[in-house]
């Protein structure tokens, strides 16, 4: 299986990969001198709330002694971000011009439609929880023609007759000056998702010594996300550094010199390979108990797990165990999951990562065949490494790790 790197059409052996939320992390300890004494302390924890285009990236470190960066927490967040405020104002605009109306702008009058976009951004980052003042849109008269192409209707009749005739007022044909109170629906869904899974987070006791937040990302830089986080979230320091959209650039430039500031990390899954394992009456169904050629009962599919979900593991981590082929053509099929105690590789959730395929010298019996499988937590990336003892041959599987 190829590198995510190599997947980038990229040299894997000269492109490091950075998780976003640690890159954000990273970034944070080089900020102004105000941040900096924030997160400076040994033992310090803080969370970084990375708000990008489409996702909210959470992710909680603490301050060693040594300078590197622990993490407490597996990474965490969900699709929150910016792009479903803009869902929501398009939304809006289908409703005033017409579904189809929107599509043909986006489609054949798009210098129009980026700068409504961009317009739109404008506003979205320096809107207010306080305003009181409608918002004013420029409408261009491509989409007013379009409108009326598609509907029949001048967009100021449809606007009359829709559930905004009394919210939003067309002033001088050419823009739209909507109530604040509209404009507040757009960011409140993402934005309660983000300050409900930062109250969930931190109830929890492993995250009690947790007093500072870091608030990073595009979506970050929002006057009104920033105010609605410190008006729900009043017990925690919120700091939102200057160019809090750059914040993962600049982090993943930072791991990129200095990729063991980063000291260990939080598993999101549990990892293991399948195996054929001794039937035990305690563990296994009955029905999938089978009787091999010796005479033993066993097992197919079995998962035999290297590490589990939320267990802390020190980067450059590594954990071996061994297995004796039973046959000279091998397979071994590498799994995840987010279950802590999987028995099979079958349950639901099991995702196959990928197989290390080996073609065994046949002139040595397979019981002096014995075989070492290593997994490698060294970064960003997952190798599994399969050493036969006898030959000294390896052959190494690299997948995606953490995302």
């Amino acid at each position: 299986m190829r590198t995510a790197a190599e997947e980038a059409g990229l040299d894997g052996t000269r492109v490091k990969l950075a998780l976003e939320p640690e890159a954000a992390s990273i970034w944070c300890e080089t900020l102004d001198v105000d941040t900096q004494a924030a997160l400076a302390r040994t033992g310090t924890q803080y969370m970084a709330i990375d708000l990008g285009g489409g996702t909210a990236d959470i992710s909680v470190h603490e301050k060693k002694d040594d300078g590197t960066l622990k993490e407490i927490h597996k990474a965490s967040g969900g699709p929150w971000g910016g792009i479903y405020v803009d869902a929501n104002f398009l939304k809006f605009l289908e409703h005033i011009f017409g579904e189809k109306a929107i599509t043909a702008l986006k489609t054949e009058e798009m210098c129009d439609f980026f700068d409504l976009i961009r317009e739109f951004e404008i506003k979205k980052r320096s809107f207010k929880s306080t305003s009181t003042d409608k918002v004013m849109f420029k409408i261009s008269a491509s989409t007013r023609n379009l409108c009326k192409k598609f509907t029949g209707h001048e967009y100021e009749e449809r606007l009359a007759t829709s559930e905004y005739g009394n919210f939003v007022i067309v002033k001088g044909g050419d823009k739209l000056r909507v109530d604040p109170d509209i404009v507040r629906t757009w960011f409140d869904d993402p934005i309660d998702n983000i300050i409900g899974h930062v109250k969930s987070l931190l109830k929890k006791p492993k995250l009690s010594e947790v007093y500072t937040i870091v608030l990073v990302g595009g979506f970050g830089e929002s006057t009104y996300v920033q105010e609605r986080l410190r008006a729900d979230i009043t017990d925690k320091r919120l700091i939102v550094p200057a160019e809090a959209g750059l914040a993962v650039l600049k982090g993943a430039v930072r791991f990129g010199h200095s990729p063991i500031i980063i000291a260990s990390r939080v598993l999101k899954y549990t990892y293991g390979v399948s195996v054929n394992s001794y039937y035990d009456d305690k563990i296994h169904s009955e029905e999938k108990k089978y009787l091999n050629e010796r005479g033993e009962y066993r097992v197919h599919q079995c998962f035999d797990v290297f590490v589990r979900v939320n267990e802390d593991i020190p980067v450059n981590h590594e954990i071996t165990k061994g297995y004796v082929p039973r046959a000279y053509l091998t397979y071994t099929y590498v799994y995840r999951t987010t279950a802590e105690n999987p028995v099979y590789v079958t349950e639901p959730g099991c995702e196959l990562l990928g197989e290390i395929e080996t073609e065994l010298p046949r002139d040595i019996p397979l019981s002096e065949l014995d075989n070492d499988t290593t997994f490698m937590f060294g970064g960003t990336e997952l190798v599994v490494k399969k050493r036969f003892r006898a030959t000294g041959q390896e052959v190494i599987l690299k997948t995606k790790f953490l995302n």
